[in-house]
């Protein structure tokens, strides 16, 4: 397996001259659940059309949990995406080890991406949920390489304001601590102090 991952992402690497003459193609990979016909793709959803190789993509890197592409409307020169192969529609629908394995890839992503875009920073960025941005119903996590001075949120220029320790921000504290200990009960052993 780790051969295969290796081979894999060397070939994203060291393109052939052919693959840099189209470098917009279906990606043709496939799960082994999909292989067998099982499956765990959507149909309508264009990221599970990129997966089952349907769609065209510009595919950065690949393994078998996860997909990076060039995101087709960028905010950014770079900006890309990171996406599992299989489908979930938002961030906590996806299980622990599909985001642990998709974040485990950011800092060798990210680096490349920066390197190749002459960038020295990048927002990681996750649009869950409609009210947040979210347009595809397919977790994916976006790299958005930056550089000073490029303004590309106008949110930088407002002015942040201190948090402040008052009955309202203790009440929030309390409330989400109950949610964390409500979602995990056995690993709940955070000290009921707002501060702490």
């Amino acid at each position: 397996m780790e051969t295969r991952r290796l081979a894999v992402l060397c070939s994203h690497l060291s393109p052939s001259t052919s693959t840099r003459e189209t470098p917009l193609e279906a990606s043709t990979s496939a799960t082994q659940e999909e292989e067998k016909g099982g499956g765990c793709t959507q149909d309508g959803c264009v990221f599970c059309r990129i997966v089952r190789g349907e769609a065209p993509a510009f595919k950065l890197y690949e393994d078998d949990v996860c997909l990076c592409i060039l995101d087709s409307k960028p905010l950014t020169l770079g900006h890309a995406l990171i996406i599992p192969k299989c489908h979930f529609p938002s961030l906590e629908t996806t299980p622990p080890s599909v985001v642990a394995a998709m974040c485990s890839k950011v800092p060798f992503l990210s680096n490349a991406i920066m390197r190749a875009t002459q960038c020295d920073s990048f927002n990681f960025l996750v649009n869950n949920g409609k009210a947040a941005g979210q347009v595809i119903f397919h977790t994916h996590f976006h790299i958005i390489p930056r550089k000073a001075g490029d303004k590309l949120w106008p949110s930088e220029s407002f002015r942040r304001t201190s948090i402040v320790g008052n009955p309202e921000t203790a009440s929030l504290v309390a409330c989400i601590k109950d949610n964390i200990c409500a979602s995990s009960c056995d690993d709940c052993k955070i000290n009921a102090s707002p501060l702490s």
